[in-house]
């Protein structure tokens, strides 16, 4: 008896191991329910509530889609609602996650972030946070150092690589691309051990814990899922998405 090993796949990298600060990649963000309702019939049950504010995030997985990173993962919570507020009572991670959201949509649809047509301006509209679940986009990431020595450094979302910046086309076909490192500073280590709960995050909590792949190969520009209702006594009407979703 012998073992042949020549049609043995590529060794796996260790799970712990993080994508390189500045890479650049092609990603599809899944959004993963948190039980809250939203401020939608679509975003029944959608959203998580923070652990210590009354925020309301979006719990988002990120899949690295093509390139020498696919299938990597990472994870990230987008304020949505409530947290701090700014000088006009505004919450001040809603309006940073928005801001991300916006770029994603004109990232995913190669559309120029200054074309304010009404055709543009429809595709940027939508019926509920539930139809961002599966957008594909352009995307640097970064390594985000850890508060507390406690806990590991995390993969985020650097930012949204728009239409007519110089990596978006190559991004976009999977093709490798120079990473750009944002070399972030190390965060204060935490004076309270208690205060290790508290992780850092885009604008709010901590990334969640790692869980399975969900809607593999779903293209975005598909009609999002139809929404779970808010109750089981009373089922919400299902809202109609953009035009633009439906070709």
């Amino acid at each position: 008896m012998s073992y042949d090993f020549n049609d043995a796949q590529p060794q796996m990298m260790p799970s712990g191991e993080l994508i390189p600060d500045g890479t650049f990649a092609k990603i599809r963000m899944t959004i993963r329910p948190g039980g809250v309702n939203g401020s939608t019939p679509m975003d029944a049950g959608l959203l998580k509530a923070a652990a210590e504010s009354d925020a309301k995030m979006l719990d988002c997985e990120f899949t690295v889609v093509e390139g020498q990173f696919v299938r990597r993962k990472f994870w990230q919570n987008f304020t949505v609602a409530g947290g701090k507020v700014d000088d006009k009572g505004q919450s001040k991670g809603w309006n940073i996650s928005k801001a991300s959201f916006r770029a994603m949509v004109d990232s995913a649809l190669g559309l120029n972030p200054k074309d304010m047509s009404d055709a543009a301006k429809a595709k940027r509209v939508l019926q509920g946070l539930k139809q961002l679940d599966g957008i594909t986009f352009a995307a640097r990431l970064m390594v985000e150092p850890a508060s507390d020595p406690k806990y590991h450094d995390q993969n985020r979302l650097a930012n949204v690589v728009l239409p007519g910046e110089p990596q978006y086309e190559a991004v976009m076909k999977g093709e490798a691309v120079e990473p750009e490192p944002i070399n972030a500073k190390p965060r204060k280590p935490s004076t309270n051990a208690a205060a290790g709960t508290n992780a850092p995050a885009w604008a709010t909590d901590a990334a969640p814990a790692q869980s399975s792949q969900q809607q593999a190969g779903v293209p975005w520009t598909q009609q999002p899922p139809a929404q779970q209702p808010q109750s089981a006594a009373q089922a919400q009407p299902t809202a109609a998405g953009p035009a633009w979703l439906n070709g």
